[in-house]
């Protein structure tokens, strides 16, 4: 089975698409949640998510749009993107947001936004991903919330092991390690390469590949200046941070 894993689409719908053209038709779509936020494109990303995706849990500005929750704690400009977007979600698309689960399990993996348990707690370090190893059994765990594409690993001997994918790779799986892989970013990446960051994961190859494409950053960029949002959401898109 192959997995496309998406997560912080962040209302880009520009940089969603380029990342659809780059799957399979047969791969399932797994969405680690923050499809609303920041960006132009709220309901359109919504509904693709929801057309497309087998399995999506709730990120921190999904849970915001439906009810405030932690508005309070958002920069300025996150914090006026998310009135915007709340003022132009649809009934229907609110609805299904607020429908959906902090996260999803199977066998082989687990699907949170931040962490498992604290699902929003950032995880930039090893002591938080051991926090994160010891919350869960999972001997996968798909994460996204800090728009940085990483990898994390548990060795058999209580170890953990960091890799940067700013550039994208493959991650071959090793029996009887653990693994928690950030996808990064679709809509908002913020480890200093603006391309839209996805990853697949083979279930029969024990493979996990980080992909980075190309979309139009101008584009989302005029259409975030056409409603009134900050331009500070504009200008970081073109540096990825």
């Amino acid at each position: 089975m192959r997995y496309a894993v998406v997560s912080d689409v962040h209302s880009n719908i520009d940089a969603l698409d380029a990342v659809f053209d780059s799957i399979r038709d047969d791969d399932a779509l797994l969405c680690l949640g923050d499809i609303v936020g920041y960006g132009p494109n709220p309901n359109e990303c919504v509904e693709k998510i929801r057309a497309r995706a087998t399995a999506t849990v709730l990120g921190n500005h999904d849970v915001a749009a439906i009810d405030n929750f932690g508005l309070a704690y958002f920069n300025p400009a996150a914090r006026e993107a998310m009135k915007w977007t709340q003022s132009v979600l649809t009934p229907e698309n609110l609805a299904w947001l607020d429908g959906l689960g902090y996260e999803f399990r199977m066998p082989d993996f687990l699907l949170v936004h931040g962490a498992p348990v604290n699902f929003f707690e950032y995880i930039l370090d090893k002591a938080a991903a051991a926090r994160a190893f010891a919350a869960t059994d999972a001997p996968l765990i798909f994460i996204g919330h800090t728009h940085i594409a990483e990898v994390y690993s548990l060795n058999p001997d209580g170890t953990i092991e960091h890799a940067h994918l700013q550039q994208g790779g493959e991650i071959p799986l090793r029996e009887s390690v653990r693994y928690l892989i950030n996808v990064g970013s679709v809509g908002q990446p913020r480890d200093l390469n603006p391309r839209a960051s996805f990853g697949v994961y083979d279930s029969a190859a024990r493979t996990v590949t980080i992909h980075r494409v190309d979309y139009p950053i101008a584009r989302v960029q005029a259409k975030i200046v056409s409603a009134h949002l900050p331009d500070a959401l504009a200008r970081r898109l073109l540096v990825g941070r």
